[in-house]
């Protein structure tokens, strides 16, 4: 991976929507997630949804754990949603949650 990928502390979630903006998936602001938060974010700014194009774009940021993917489907969730949309050319769009604001005191 040798692009940066944006800073997402202050999204939530991201919200990926399939054809008649049904809900397909979310990806939460958490350990464990954050990598996939940055690219499918990186991939909405980039090309305004996730279809093909985008797909094989952020599989190349995955780098190594786009192999590992390969090798071991069911493992990565997120890299796995990339392949099967490059597979079978369809189209997510994504909404980025921001965080809320905590008041202080």
């Amino acid at each position: 991976m040798s692009r940066k990928l944006p800073d997402v502390s202050n999204i939530e979630r991201l919200e990926l929507f399939g054809e008649d903006y049904n809900p397909t998936a979310t990806i939460e602001n958490q350990e464990g997630q954050k990598l996939s938060l940055q690219v499918y974010y990186q991939l909405a700014l980039d090309f305004g949804g996730i279809g093909p194009k985008a797909a094989n774009s952020g599989l190349l940021m995955y780098g190594s754990h786009a192999d590992e993917a390969r090798a071991n489907p069911g493992r990565h969730p997120n890299i796995d949603r990339l392949i099967d949309i490059l597979e079978n050319d369809y189209y997510l769009s994504v909404k980025a949650v921001p965080r809320r604001k905590r008041n202080a005191g």
